[in-house]
């Protein structure tokens, strides 16, 4: 990559400046509370506000939260965000409670160096998320308006052909920020030459969302293990029943070919927990994985799985881990995920794991984070990259 980074803006200057940092602050709201499930996210952009902000600069962040839909929603609303973002400062963090009307705009300009600012949801607008350029265009030349110079640490919307992050780019001096640099050189190595062996686990709920890294990486790995929802179309493709379990009835024979031109490395469930009801409190047990109930539906892993997983993961030099092996948000169904997520950390690989999901699994099981060589921010951005698409906010960089 030809890319100019954080350290190069520090080092031209920044006392007085005003920086526009992009970052990922769509973090997990409790829905009935509204306080914040899980701040990874926001703990991930700290090292580059905090240089920023120790180095002078008068800093302005702006993220999306949820899926609102181009006006403005209250439980979409970065305000829970800016409170912990402050905290975790221990500065204050003075919020704009629009993106680009008067609150953003007085904000901004009472800034003093060395503050910081968060606006408010940039999805509460149109045409961050427009398909139409110009639509999209118009609403980068005000983001635009705020900063002298723009910093993209939002890895997991790299992937995103957005105003904030393709758009803006082009309308100042852009560089990326510390955690988008790290995000990038990690991956880097995954699909340069990674140490072998080379053990990717798959997890989460379709195929069809995983289709296109199966596809690219299997020729890369000497091992692919599935579980998760998605490994019940490729029981089935096997001519197994799965009973109620998820099933995407038109990939089974994608799954199929996929099983048959693996040439042995793709390793699936030899044993399931089938519960009565997707329900945290449903009666279940473990049942072998060609023989799950016709009532029944899979919802974890089981343990000889786990067992078996574990083996294939014990002398691995680099692991990849993108989706959860089961329902982990219940604990019934939690083990198989917690199992498999300890021996990544124990097999002693440099290990990834991919965003999403698997990161959120990481934190609420309680596993320690220092155990895994990385913890990406972006589950679809990094898919996306291992699958060697051109991510729009990289390209916007690379210009």
């Amino acid at each position: 990559m030809s890319i100019r980074t954080l350290d190069d803006l520090l080092a031209e200057g920044v006392p007085g400046r005003r920086v526009l940092v992009r970052a990922d602050l769509n973090v997990p709201l409790d829905k009935q509370s509204g306080s914040i499930a899980d701040d990874g996210r926001i703990r991930a952009v700290l090292p580059t506000l905090g240089a920023l902000t120790e180095a002078g600069a008068k800093v302005v962040v702006c993220s999306h939260l949820g899926r609102p839909k181009g006006a403005p929603d209250p439980q979409f609303s970065l305000a829970p965000v800016a409170g912990r973002l402050g905290e975790l400062l221990g500065t204050a963090v003075h919020f704009a409670t629009d993106t680009i009307g008067d609150s953003a705009q007085a904000t901004v300009a009472a800034l003093a160096d060395g503050e910081v600012a968060l606006l408010e949801n940039l999805r509460f607008n149109k045409g961050e998320t427009s398909k139409d350029d110009a639509e999209r265009g118009s609403f980068a030349d005000q983001l635009a308006a705020f900063g002298d110079a723009y910093v993209d640490d939002a890895f997991g919307a790299v992937h995103r052909k957005h105003a904030s992050v393709h758009d803006v780019p082009a309308r100042l001096p852009h560089v990326a920020g510390r955690l988008v640099l790290r995000e990038v050189e990690v991956l880097s190595q995954l699909t340069g030459a990674p140490e072998r062996p080379y053990v990717v686990v798959l997890g989460g709920s379709k195929v069809s969302d995983k289709l296109a890294v199966i596809e690219a990486l299997l020729p890369k790995v000497d091992r692919l293990l599935i579980g998760g929802g998605m490994c019940f179309t490729f029981l089935k493709a096997q001519g197994h029943e799965v009973g109620s379990s998820l099933l995407e009835a038109e990939m089974v024979e994608t799954c199929r070919n996929l099983l048959e031109r693996s040439e042995g490395k793709i390793m699936l469930p030899v044993d399931v927990v089938a519960a009565d009801a997707f329900a945290p409190d449903a009666a279940h047990d473990t049942v072998p994985a060609e023989g799950i109930p016709s009532k029944r539906v899979g919802l974890d892993v089981g343990p000889k799985t786990v067992a078996g997983f574990a083996a294939a993961l014990k002398d691995a030099r680099t692991t990849f881990w993108n989706g959860p092996m089961g329902v982990f948000e219940m604990p019934a169904f939690a083990h198989g995920t917690r199992g498999v997520a300890e021996a990544i950390a124990a097999s002693g690989a440099f290990s990834v794991v991919g965003g999403g999901d698997s990161a959120a699994a990481v934190r609420a099981l309680g596993l320690d984070e220092k155990d895994f060589g990385h913890i990406s921010t972006g589950g679809g951005a990094s898919l996306e990259y291992l699958e060697g698409k051109t991510l729009p906010g990289i390209a916007a960089l690379e210009n």
